[in-house]
C-alpha cells in the first residue's frame, strides 16, 4: 500500500468506516443517565436496542476480533415489590443495633437533609436516589432496608420501592413514639412495666440516660423536667413539626423517656445536646461539666422563647404557666450615723422601695459551715431544716446586699410548681468553696403559706398551702483519679431522685443506674435543686414507709 497523502482521508485508504470516537460514546452514556431517558417507575423501555447507555449493551471487540456484546445492567428501579416477594430482605433487619438517639447526620456527607437509617447496620446515609450514599451502601454492603428519619417511611434499595406492611411498625414507633391523650393520663394512675428486646424489665419514664462524657448535669435536669406532669404531657401530645429545633428535640427525648415499647432500657441525650451546644455557643457541651442550675435557667428561658413566649408578657408559654411566680422585694438603703457615744447605727426611717419581680426558681442560702471541730474533736456535717432557709422569703428576715437591706416575700398566685435552688458553691478569684451542709426535709406537706403575702381574694387567711416533692437533684463530690495516683482534687457528679406517682415510690437515677430508694433517705445527700408540686386541696398527706431497696434487681 502506497503512502497516504496528506489530503486523503484514512477511511478512503482503508476502505472501511471509522469507529465512533470515545467522546461520542461517553456523551451517549451520560445522556442515558439523564432523568428524561428513564421512566418514573425505573424501567428502561429501550432495553434490547443498540443504543449505548445504562442498562443497554455496549458493542466491544475482544482480542480475537469477535464482536460479542457485553450487557451490564444496573438494578431496576421499582415502584412496588415483585408479586410474591413483599417481605424480601426484611429478614436481614437487626433491631439490636438500631439506636435512633444520635443526631441524624449522614455518616459520609455529614448532612442532616433527607437522612435515611440503614436497618441492617444502623448507620445514617443521605438520600435514596441512584447517586445517593444510601444507594451505594446498598450495592456495596448488600444492606437493602432503609427508613426515612423524617417521614418514617421504609424503602428497599436499590429497587427503591416502599415497604407498606405492618411488620416494621415497632421500628417506626421506637424512632418516633406517639401517644394518645388516654395513654398519657394513665402514666400517673396505673403502674406499668415493659420489657426490652433482651427481656429486661424496665418502667417507662424511669430509664437511664447515657453519660457520653461529662453531661450528667443535663441528664438530671431533663429527668426532673420529664416528671413535671403538665410540661411532660405538653411535650408528649403536641405537634412540634414546625417548631424550633430545640423544642422539637426536647419533645423527642421526652417521648423516648416514656416509651413503653423501647428496644433498650436507656436513652441518649446526644441529639438534644448537639442542639444545646450550638444554641449556647458551646457554653453547655457533652465534654465539660456545667452547673445544673445555670443550665436549667438557660434551658427554660430558651424553651419559653422557642414556644412563642414573650419576654415581657407573663404566662405567654407553657414554661411560664408551670414555673413562673411573683416575688415582692423591699429594698432599703443602708446609711450610718454616729451618735454621742461614737457608735454607728442604721436609720430606721429610711425610705423603703417595693418592687414586684417574677421568678422561675428561688435561691436558698445555707448558713456558713463550721470552721472547727466539735467538742469531741471530730468533724461533723452540719444540718439545717428546709423551713429554716426558706425563712428568707417570710418578709421579715433581711439580707444586706450592695449597700441595701432587702426583704423578700412570695405573692399570690403561686405557681403550680416551685423550683428551689440550694446555693452550695461560692467562687472568688482564688478558690471555689463548697458548703456540705445537709438540708433536712419531708417529701410531703411543705407548707409555704408563712412565706406568702396574705391575699384573701386569692387564698383564705390561715389556710396552709401544701407542696409535695417531685424531684430532688443531689450533688456528690468524687475524688478525681489519674493513671498514676489520686490527684486529690474533687470533681462533681450529679444524680436525681424522682417520685413515681402511680406507686408512690421513689427512684434514684444516676446516668445508666436506676434503682428504688426509701423516702426517708432522700435528704441524706447534698440537695442542690428541688421541684415541688402544689397539691390541689385536701388534708395533709401521710408519709408512708416504703419497702427497702431491692437487692440485685434494678429498673435500669
Amino acid at each position: 500500500m502506497s503512502k497516504r497523502q496528506a489530503s486523503e482521508a484514512l477511511d478512503d485508504v482503508l476502505d472501511r468506516d471509522s469507529p465512533a470516537s470515545k467522546r461520542s460514546r461517553f456523551d451517549d452514556y451520560n445522556k442515558s443517565l439523564t432523568p428524561a431517558s428513564v421512566p418514573e417507575n425505573g424501567d428502561d423501555s429501550r432495553e434490547g436496542t443498540h443504543q449505548n447507555g445504562l442498562g443497554n449493551g455496549i458493542r466491544e471487540e475482544d482480542e480475537d476480533g469477535f464482536g460479542d456484546e457485553v450487557h451490564e445492567k444496573a438494578p431496576i428501579r421499582q415502584s412496588a415489590p415483585t408479586e410474591g416477594y413483599d417481605d424480601l430482605y426484611l429478614d436481614t433487619i437487626d433491631r439490636n443495633v438500631l439506636d435512633f438517639d444520635f443526631e441524624k447526620l449522614c455518616s459520609i456527607s455529614l448532612s442532616n437533609i433527607n437522612v435515611y437509617a440503614c436497618l441492617v447496620c444502623g448507620k445514617y446515609f443521605q438520600g435514596r436516589g441512584p447517586k445517593s450514599h444510601a444507594y451505594f451502601h446498598a450495592l456495596d454492603e448488600s444492606h437493602h432496608v432503609y427508613i426515612n428519619m423524617g417521614t418514617q417511611k421504609v424503602y428497599v434499595l436499590p429497587e427503591g420501592y416502599e415497604v407498606t406492611g405492618k411488620s416494621l411498625d415497632d421500628i417506626k414507633y421506637v424512632s418516633d413514639p406517639r401517644y394518645t391523650r388516654q395513654e398519657v393520663m394513665e402514666f400517673d394512675r396505673r403502674p406499668r412495666n415493659s420489657f426490652t428486646l433482651a427481656g429486661k424489665e424496665y418502667t417507662p419514664g424511669f430509664v437511664g440516660m447515657n453519660n457520653i462524657k461529662e453531661n450528667d448535669y443535663l441528664n438530671v435536669v431533663v429527668q426532673a423536667l420529664s416528671h413535671v406532669s403538665p410540661l411532660r404531657n405538653f411535650f408528649l401530645l403536641e405537634d412540634f413539626s414546625s417548631a424550633p429545633e430545640l423544642v422539637k428535640r426536647t419533645s423527642i427525648l421526652f417521648r423516648k423517656i416514656w416509651n413503653p415499647r423501647a428496644f433498650k432500657s436507656h436513652v441518649s441525650p446526644h441529639e438534644l445536646l448537639q442542639e444545646i451546644s450550638l444554641r449556647s455557643n458551646k457554653r453547655f457541651t457533652l465534654t465539660a461539666q456545667s452547673d445544673p442550675v445555670e443550665f436549667l435557667s438557660w434551658f427554660l428561658n430558651h424553651l419559653h422563647l422557642g414556644l412563642g413566649g414573650s419576654k415581657t408578657k407573663p404566662g405567654s408559654s407553657m414554661i411560664h404557666r408551670v414555673f413562673q411566680g411573683k416575688l415582692k422585694v423591699e429594698s432599703q438603703a443602708i446609711t450610718a450615723k454616729a451618735d454621742a457615744s461614737d457608735r454607728l447605727r442604721f436609720e430606721e426611717a429610711a425610705e423603703v422601695k417595693v418592687d414586684i419581680s417574677r421568678f422561675l426558681l428561688l435561691t436558698l442560702d445555707l448558713p456558713p459551715a463550721p470552721l472547727f471541730q466539735d467538742e469531741r474533736e471530730r468533724n461533723i456535717i452540719p444540718q439545717v431544716p428546709l423551713t429554716t432557709i426558706l425563712a428568707k422569703y417570710n418578709g421579715v428576715t433581711a439580707q444586706e446586699l450592695n449597700a441595701q437591706r432587702k426583704r423578700y416575700r412570695l405573692v399570690h398566685p403561686l405557681p403550680p410548681f416551685l423550683v428551689l435552688h440550694v446555693k452550695r458553691f461560692s467562687h472568688n478569684k482564688f478558690v471555689s468553696e463548697r458548703n456540705p451542709t445537709i438540708v433536712t426535709f419531708d417529701a410531703r406537706n411543705l407548707d409555704v403559706a408563712p412565706y406568702v403575702e396574705p391575699d384573701p381574694a386569692q387564698h383564705p387567711p390561715g389556710e396552709p398551702i401544701w407542696y409535695d416533692l417531685v424531684a430532688n437533684v443531689v450533688h456528690e463530690a468524687v475524688r478525681a483519679k489519674d493513671d498514676v495516683a489520686d490527684s486529690g482534687e474533687e470533681r462533681k457528679t450529679w444524680k436525681v431522685q424522682v417520685r413515681d406517682k402511680s406507686t408512690d415510690e421513689w427512684v434514684v437515677a444516676q446516668d445508666l443506674f436506676v434503682d428504688k430508694i426509701r423516702s426517708e433517705l432522700l435528704y441524706l445527700g447534698e440537695t442542690y435543686l428541688q421541684v415541688w408540686e402544689r397539691r390541689r386541696g385536701g388534708p395533709p398527706a401521710t408519709s408512708t414507709s416504703l419497702p427497702s431497696r431491692s437487692k440485685g434487681k434494678g429498673r435500669a
